[in-house]
């Protein structure tokens, strides 16, 4: 799926993400910061439980992550609400701007924190935290509560704000940009989540239209993703060679239908086992995963 329909042509006119911010926060009050948070949480508990997924912690085991479980992953979601519920109540007083973006920053790495604390210091949601939380405030900014587009770019353009209060941190992920060129969490929310709502969504409504369950659905989504993102988590395992045995392994399933045909699972079983002995572990599409069903919740499908 080419990302050029990410994004419908009219919400990518210059100045209408400022114009919509700049109405929301007269017309919409943000009434919602408790469901929105809900929500957040409720994404990240659905993203670890769906089983199977390739290389990632589900419910048959740690896939490559030898230093997390699944009980891990779901303490650590449900220590974010007060961090999440925090940005909603915050946000839903602001627009996009310099200090808002500084506030949130703030409080997200006060999430960071209690996700360290309940982990023993393993990070298990840190992309999650930045990107639920963007959208998160996107949401309650939105002058359209729901609409996953709005939200999306409302949250691109607080992401687009420098954080001046972060101190230099060496990440994974901030080596693998710097080597291979990708754009990385960072490029994704300033980009207002393409892969989210222009292959996530799309795909997991199309799914569950062909009859899928609702976990065929999911996993047909981080395929999708997984086709298209360049995943900082899989550049730094393994460079260049695994992020192209992913994503080609990945667009080969969604090229014959995706994984409810037969060939589609034949190919998944492939890919899982390719990817098991790799070590291989797509982080990021993960995390776009949480985000594709937290607005998917937030729209009301779900």
């Amino acid at each position: 799926m080419s990302l050029r329909h990410a994004i419908p042509p009219v919400l990518r006119k210059a100045g209408l993400v400022r114009m919509i911010a700049e109405r929301s926060v007269e017309s919409n009050p943000a009434p919602y910061p408790l469901k929105v948070a809900r929500l957040a949480v409720d994404a990240l508990v659905r993203e670890a439980l769906l089983t199977p997924k390739p290389g990632l912690v589900d419910r048959r085991s740690s896939g490559t992550h030898t230093d997390m479980n699944l009980d891990m992953m779901l303490r650590s979601a449900r220590s974010l609400f007060p961090c999440f519920l925090e940005i909603a109540k915050a946000a839903s007083h602001m627009r996009p701007s310099q200090a808002a973006r500084e506030q949130l920053a703030v409080i997200g790495r006060r999430g960071e924190t209690a996700m360290f604390s309940v982990t023993g210091g393993i990070n298990t949601h840190k992309g999650a935290i930045w990107a639920l939380g963007l959208l998160a405030a996107g949401a309650v900014m939105a002058s359209e509560p729901g609409n996953p587009y709005e939200t999306a770019l409302l949250a691109g353009e607080i992401a687009g704000f420098a954080d001046r209060g972060m101190l230099p941190v060496e990440t994974n992920g901030a080596r693998a940009k710097r080597r291979f060129g990708a754009k990385g969490a960072r490029g994704q929310a300033e980009m207002g989540f393409p892969h989210v709502v222009g292959i996530g969504l799309p795909v997991l409504h199309a799914s569950r239209l062909k009859g899928a369950s609702e976990d065929q659905a999911q996993l047909d989504a981080l395929l999708a993703i997984m086709a298209e993102l360049d995943d900082t988590c899989l550049l730094h395992r393994g460079g260049e060679a695994m992020l192209h045995m992913v994503k080609s392994g990945a667009k080969d399933i969604c090229l014959v239908g995706g994984i409810t045909t037969h060939e589609g699972q034949r190919k998944y079983e492939r890919l899982e086992a390719r990817m098991l002995q790799a070590n291989a572990s797509p982080g990021g599409s993960a995390d776009l995963l949480a985000a594709t069903i937290f607005l998917d919740s937030l729209a009301g499908n779900t």
